[in-house]
C-alpha cells in the first residue's frame, strides 16, 4: 500500500493549575509538619479527657500524615524517567498511593463505627471543656493544612487522596467541637460517640471515592466522563475515514489519558493527514495528549461491500464506520 501505514505518537501530560511538582511538595510538606505537631498534642489530651471523638480525630490525623508521606514518596517515584520494562515510567505509583489512602479511610471508618456504637451503649465520662478547646485548635490547624493542599495540583488522585484525608479531618474537628459543647453544657456524654460516628461516615464516603477512582485506573477504564463510543464515531466521521476499530482509551495515571486505534481510510487518501486530524480532534476536544494511531488504506472489497459489521470479527472492541446507506465504489487507479 505504499504509505498506507502511519503510526503517530503525541505526548502531553499537563500538570494542571499551573502548579509545579516542587510547589506541590512544599505545600504537602508544610501540611505534614502542622499535622504531626498537633497530632501528638491531641493524643495526650484525648486520653486525659477520655474522648473517643478526640482519639478518633488523632487516629485520622495519623492517617493524614501517612497519606501525605505516601503522596510525597509517590510524587518522587513518578518523576523518574522510563527505564527497563517500565515504558511509562513509574507514574502509576501515585495511583497506588491514592488506593492505599482510600483503603485506610475505609478501615478506620469501620473501627470507629464499632467503637462509637459501643460508647453509645455504655458512654464513659467525658471532659467536655478539653474536647472544645482541642477541637477549636484542631479546626485552625486543619484549615491551614487544607488551604496548603488546596493550592497543590488536585487533578492528581495522589494529591486528592491526601487532601480528602485532611478535609475530612476538618469536618471531624467541627463535629468533635460541637459534641464537646453539648457535653460541657448538658453533660450528655453520648454526644462524643455520635460525633465519632459522623466522622466515620465522612471517612467512609471519602475512602470509597478514592478506592473507586483509583480502581478505574487500575482496571484501565476510560477516564470518568469520557465516552469512547462518541470519540470513535467522531473519528470515523473525519474526511476520508472509512472505519475505526481496536479503539482503546485508558489512564496511565490521573490526568494522563492515552488512546490507541486502527483507522482505515479511502484508497489514495493521505494517511499522514488523517492521522494528524485524528490526533488534533482527540487532543483539542478531549484532552488526550498521548496517542498511538495506526492508519491504513481500506481494501476495495471492504468499500464495495459497505457492510456494517466489524472489520476483523471485532475481537478487541466496537467498530465505528462512517454512515453510508449505499455501497462505496472507489475509483480504480
Amino acid at each position: 500500500m505504499g504509505d498506507a501505514h502511519g503510526t503517530g505518537h503525541g505526548h502531553g501530560h499537563g500538570h494542571g493549575h499551573g502548579v509545579s511538582p516542587e510547589a506541590d511538595r512544599r505545600y504537602l510538606t508544610g501540611a505534614l509538619a502542622l499535622i504531626v505537631g498537633f497530632m501528638a498534642v491531641e493524643v495526650v489530651i484525648g486520653f486525659i479527657a477520655q474522648s473517643l471523638a478526640l482519639i478518633s480525630d488523632a487516629g485520622h490525623m495519623l492517617t493524614d500524615a501517612i497519606a501525605i508521606v505516601f503522596a510525597l514518596v509517590a510524587m518522587r517515584i513518578a518523576q523518574r524517567p522510563p527505564q527497563g520494562g517500565f515504558t511509562y515510567g513509574l507514574k502509576r505509583a501515585e495511583i497506588i498511593s491514592a488506593q492505599i489512602n482510600g483503603i485506610t479511610l475505609l478501615l478506620l471508618s469501620a473501627y470507629f463505627v464499632y467503637e462509637g456504637i459501643g460508647r453509645l451503649i455504655t458512654p464513659p465520662s467525658v471532659e467536655g471543656v478539653y474536647v472544645v478547646a482541642t477541637g477549636l485548635a484542631g479546626i485552625a490547624v486543619n484549615i491551614a493544612a487544607t488551604w496548603m493542599l488546596s493550592r497543590a495540583n488536585r487533578s492528581s488522585l495522589n494529591v486528592e487522596g491526601a487532601f480528602q484525608h485532611i478535609l475530612n479531618d476538618l469536618y471531624a474537628f467541627v463535629a468533635t467541637t460541637i459534641a464537646g459543647l453539648v457535653i460541657w453544657l448538658t453533660g450528655w456524654s453520648r454526644a462524643d460517640a455520635i460525633a465519632a460516628l459522623v466522622v466515620a461516615a465522612l471517612m467512609l464516603k471519602a475512602g470509597w471515592g478514592l478506592v473507586r477512582d483509583s480502581g478505574r485506573v487500575f482496571m484501565e477504564a476510560a477516564p470518568a466522563g469520557m465516552n469512547p463510543a462518541e470519540i470513535g464515531r467522531r473519528t470515523a466521521a473525519l474526511d476520508h475515514v472509512v472505519e475505526v476499530h481496536d479503539l482503546h482509551i485508558w489512564e496511565v495515571t490521573s490526568g494522563y489519558a492515552a488512546l490507541s486505534a486502527h483507522i482505515l481510510v479511502m484508497p489514495g487518501a493521505n494517511c499522514h493527514a488523517v492521522r494528524v486530524a485524528a490526533e488534533r480532534l482527540v487532543h483539542d476536544e478531549y484532552g488526550i495528549g498521548h496517542t498511538t494511531l495506526q492508519v491504513d488504506h481500506a481494501s476495495h472489497e471492504l468499500l464495495a461491500i459497505g457492510r456494517a459489521d466489524a472489520h476483523c470479527a471485532d475481537p478487541h472492541g466496537p467498530t465505528h464506520r462512517r454512515d453510508s446507506p449505499a455501497p462505496i465504489h472507489p475509483k480504480r487507479h
